[in-house]
């Protein structure tokens, strides 16, 4: 996600501290408009306002038990230096298994996932977008390798989120310099487990909120452009059929799908609000 000048709304209040010196404000809006996956994070879950009104998910789908659900030694291979894996790249339409195993493994994959993060300007990124379909995203709020907060959610599930929504301009690494409107929840309850296995449940509100349900739709196998309006959708089209041109001529296929198709396809929620 990045700042553009088609932001739709204010900055949520609890960003308000950071902007608060006339000083400050330029060098903010600097690094927000370089984010080019979700929008910036803010570190301490403490400061995050709780939400007015929240509901149940809809549903928690996608979480199965079933052994096939489990990722396997197999699904977390591969291969680094990691890549981005850009639309319409049927990996990122996939499904993404539940990790079992907190090994060492996953946290080489934690590892480089950050790498390529910290290489691509990003503050967020899922694991499919790297081309291994697991539960898995990072994020780092200040976005510099060395200064900030890096977490990472194993496994995550809505739990709950609030009727009130927000519209904001998103971007994605898996869609290079694309920029468009999408309606989220303003805030979230979110469940999910560390690098090492322990569980643990969040509220998550504003750009904190954003910044995970934009990941979060990744490992549901659904992308930002699934939650734009026709109208929005018409702005990004002739830049997303060049995407799909340039999967056919880098592979030699017909791209896995075609944006034209959208608006027969019933778009699909990923497991709160409607998309």
């Amino acid at each position: 996600m990045a700042y553009t000048a088609r932001l739709h709304v204010s900055l949520p209040h609890a960003l308000l501290p950071t902007l608060s010196r006339r000083s400050a404000l330029p060098a903010v809006l600097r690094r927000l408009s370089r984010f080019s996956s979700t929008g910036r994070l803010l570190s301490n879950s403490s400061k995050f306002r709780p939400p007015t009104t929240l509901v149940y998910a809809q549903a928690k789908r996608g979480f199965s038990t079933k052994e096939d659900d489990v990722a396997s030694s197999a699904d977390l291979e591969f291969e680094a230096p990691l890549q981005i894996v850009e639309y319409p790249d049927p990996i990122l339409r996939a499904k993404n298994k539940r990790i079992d195993s907190f090994d060492d493994n996953l946290k080489k994959l934690v590892q480089e996932m950050f790498d390529v993060m910290y290489k691509t300007d990003g503050i967020g990124l899922s694991a499919p977008q790297v081309g291994v379909n697991v539960q898995l995203m990072v994020f780092n709020p200040v976005g510099e390798r060395g200064e900030g907060e890096e977490i990472v959610l194993v496994n995550p599930k809505v739990y709950r989120y609030s009727k009130k929504t927000i519209l904001f301009n998103e971007g994605c690494l898996s869609f290079p310099r694309i920029y468009a409107d999408v309606q989220r929840p303003e805030s979230v309850k979110i469940d999910a487990r560390d690098i090492s296995g322990t569980r643990f449940m969040v509220n998550l509100s504003g750009l904190p909120a954003r910044v995970f349900q934009h990941e979060f739709d990744h490992l549901q196998g659904v992308l930002f452009f699934d939650r734009m309006t026709d109208e929005v959708l018409d702005t990004i089209r002739p830049q997303l059929q060049a995407l799909e041109k340039k999967y056919e001529d880098r592979t030699g296929l017909p791209s896995p799908e075609r944006i034209e198709n959208l608006r027969t396809r019933k778009k699909v929620a990923a497991g709160f609000g409607k998309s």
